[in-house]
């Protein structure tokens, strides 16, 4: 999952140039909603080939008599790949060009879980996963690039939010579906279509968006200061990690989703061992906890972007505040027995688990420079997987066999302390790091609109 803000998404513009076409039409709207609807159902598809795993977590145990560490790492795996990856593929897609780049990258993680539908043993499981995770780490950043593209600046928010929502509603299906296909056919079937979904989509995309009909307006190895890539990183790389609070914000978004990816990982199982549900709709009982998840996630950064107006510093408020509700809600959850009262308390943990998401990427936006807003953007996606969204559902499948799944649940929600320290010591430092960066009076300044996806 990687972050963006409104103003600078796009390579080439910024977010001080409004210019006087921002409510033109780059290319006919029949065409760009065309191109939205695509892209959006390759986003679905990336989050459902990578969350299918979940559902499926009880039967694979039974088959191939997996521990819990081993069921982590396939999950895991995937996170970890989109991490370490998602900037340099992205670089890449610039230069080769990002329709064929997303056409192929949609190929190979359809391809990959085609190729988890046929596996026969752990590590040829583990293989197919490692390439589901090659093809889906530049998706969200190309994929929202090409979107933009095509559409007047005056929707970019409006449409990088839907492209949050896409990233949920696919781990929702994902869970959900897969869940009710493994149940009535197996698992393998589970891959199958979630594979098979992704490679029509991706013929399709292939056939109707090409290069020659987008509206590109700007080189694509140039950016903002007219020099190229490699110029570029030499010259700001540094500025990525030269605040306190940036570094703050890197470490606490990252440690944050922990708890998020440990909970989308692990609920389907959870619910089938403590609920005694059947994968089916354990699957679906899960999925919805995935859409509180995404849910949270938005509503994270609206609630920033409301209370931050005037002051800026209060985005950190939000997110120290969300971290320490998720922590307590969390923990008493999974110390209630199980019933209604456990669900209701674990949805409020959930609500707020990710919060910290929307607030996280408008400091990091407010604390780098608009030149490397993307290679910024890459950095906390790196620190969001390497930190949250690869070793969560990992640890936590390595504690559970030696704790049981619960004993592991209960101890990850701990991560949220290390998450509020990070943030506390990113706030204590911000406004002299801002001011740093972009003068006094820009302190006092409303921010720009800023989103997540």
């Amino acid at each position: 999952m990687g972050f963006l803000t409104t103003a600078e998404s796009t390579p080439g513009r910024t977010g001080s140039d409004p210019g006087s076409g921002s409510s033109a039409w780059p290319v006919s709207r029949r065409y760009a909603w065309i191109v939205f609807a695509l892209s959006f159902g390759l986003l679905l598809s990336d989050y459902m080939s990578r969350q299918v795993l979940n559902a499926v977590f009880p039967l694979l145990k039974a088959d191939w008599l997996l521990s819990d560490a081993q069921l982590g790492s396939l999950s895991g795996i995937v996170a970890l790949m989109v991490g370490l990856l998602t900037f340099p593929l992205s670089l890449l897609a610039d230069r080769w060009g990002r329709v064929r780049s997303l056409v192929l990258a949609a190929t190979m993680w359809s391809l990959a879980t085609l190729g988890c539908a046929v596996a026969a043993s752990y590590g040829q499981m583990f293989v197919g996963r490692l390439f589901v995770g090659i093809g889906e780490a530049a998706y969200g950043s190309v994929g929202i690039a090409v979107v933009l593209s095509v559409f007047p600046r005056t929707l970019r928010a409006t449409l990088s939010g839907a492209f949050i929502a896409g990233g949920a509603f696919g781990s929702v299906l994902g869970i959900s579906i897969g869940g009710a296909v493994a149940q009535a056919y197996g698992w393998r079937w589970a891959f199958g279509v979630m594979g098979g979904f992704g490679l029509v989509l991706a013929a399709v995309y292939a056939v109707v968006v090409t290069e020659k009909r987008l509206a590109r307006q700007n080189d694509p190895a140039k950016d903002e200061t007219g020099t190229d890539g490699r110029e570029r990183l030499r010259v700001l790389l540094p500025r990525l990690f030269c605040s306190v609070s940036v570094v703050g914000a890197y470490i606490g978004s990252g440690l944050q989703l922990f708890i998020a990816g440990a909970l989308i990982a692990w609920l389907p199982s959870y619910f089938n061992r403590y609920y005694d549900m059947p994968t089916a709709q354990a699957g679906a009982t899960a999925g919805l906890f995935a859409l509180v998840i995404g849910i949270g996630m938005i509503a994270g950064g609206i609630a920033s972007d409301r209370i931050s107006r005037s002051a800026p510093i209060r985005k950190w408020a939000v997110a120290i505040g969300c971290s320490v509700g998720s922590l307590i809600l969390l923990m008493t959850a999974f110390r209630l027995p199980a019933g209604q009262g456990q669900l209701l308390v674990l949805a409020l943990g959930a609500l707020l688990c990710a919060g910290t998401a929307g607030p996280g990427a408008a400091m990091v936006a407010n604390l780098t420079p608009a030149a490397i807003a993307a290679t910024a953007f890459a950095t906390l996606t790196l620190a969001q997987s390497l930190l949250g969204l690869a070793p969560g559902p990992a640890v936590t499948g390595a504690l559970a066999d030696r704790l049981g799944l619960l004993g592991a649940l209960r101890l990850v929600p701990l991560v949220a302390i290390a998450a509020t320290v990070a943030f506390l010591v990113g706030r204590r430092h911000y406004d002299r790091d801002l001011r740093r960066l972009t003068g006094p009076a820009r302190v006092a300044e409303p921010d720009e609109t800023e989103v997540s996806s």
